[in-house]
């Protein structure tokens, strides 16, 4: 009984410490607003961090609790291009944020090309997600 107690508060002690970082890293770098500010939609900044949460939340109970769907190979793949497209969106905006980019495309003298630069990091992780959502779902 009492290592079921210390598990669970090991546990309950992680996961208060990562959404701890996760929400840390979301707003002290400001990625939902500036992703909106790149988007141009500063009116739905509410609704993606609602999104988010919502998506750690369900996420949490589907890994937490083990849930498994027998999902048609369409849906799948739906679900791993939105997965995708928010995994290069928020890599994009970090990115962004820290000036990796635009300091990377001086020192190679691609100024020019910034956006295509984004653009293909974003659609890398978009197939990256995407091939890893589709090979590893049974």
């Amino acid at each position: 009984m009492m290592t079921t107690v210390l598990l669970a508060f090991v546990g309950l002690a992680g996961g208060v410490a990562v959404g701890s970082g996760f929400v840390a890293f979301i707003t002290v770098l400001d990625i939902v607003p500036r992703l909106h500010q790149l988007s141009h939609s500063p009116n739905r900044i509410v609704s993606s961090e609602r999104a988010i949460t919502a998506g750690v939340v369900f996420g949490t109970c589907v890994d937490f609790f083990n849930w498994h769907a027998a999902l048609p190979f369409f849906v799948n793949i739906v679900i791993g291009l939105f997965s995708g497209c928010f995994v290069g969106l928020l890599a994009a905006a970090l990115t962004e944020v820290v000036n990796v980019i635009p300091i990377l495309a001086k020192r190679l003298r691609l100024e020019q090309w910034i956006a295509n630069l984004l653009l293909a990091m974003a659609l890398g992780k978009m197939a990256g997600s995407l091939i890893q959502w589709l090979l590893t779902i049974p």
